[in-house]
């Protein structure tokens, strides 16, 4: 059984918890959070990567840098994670009424 070709479901509410994935499997990944959670309207989000080496942040700095979605990212205070987490602000969609 390979863990690349089985579906894991994750719950769709602001924090993206990575320690189970392996850093390739991120990219696509992390990318397809952004989608789910814009289309819920979430725009705050926590992506929890760990400290470790610093590869599985790098990874995910480098899809959020590129993502058009997003508007910001920063290390999470002590609270949330402190530089284990990163925080994520997403743009709104313009209601047009």
């Amino acid at each position: 059984m390979m863990n690349g070709d089985s579906v894991v479901k994750i719950p769709i509410d602001g924090t993206l918890d990575l320690h189970t994935f392996q850093p390739r499997e991120v990219k696509e990944l992390l990318n397809d959070y952004i989608e789910e959670c814009l289309k819920n309207e979430i725009y705050e989000l926590r992506i929890i990567h760990g400290k470790g080496t610093g590869t599985l942040k790098a990874v995910v700095r480098g899809v959020l840098k590129k993502h058009p979605a997003v508007i910001s990212y920063t290390d999470a205070d002590l609270m949330s994670g402190g530089w284990g987490a990163t925080l994520v602000t997403l743009k709104r969609e313009k209601n047009k009424r």
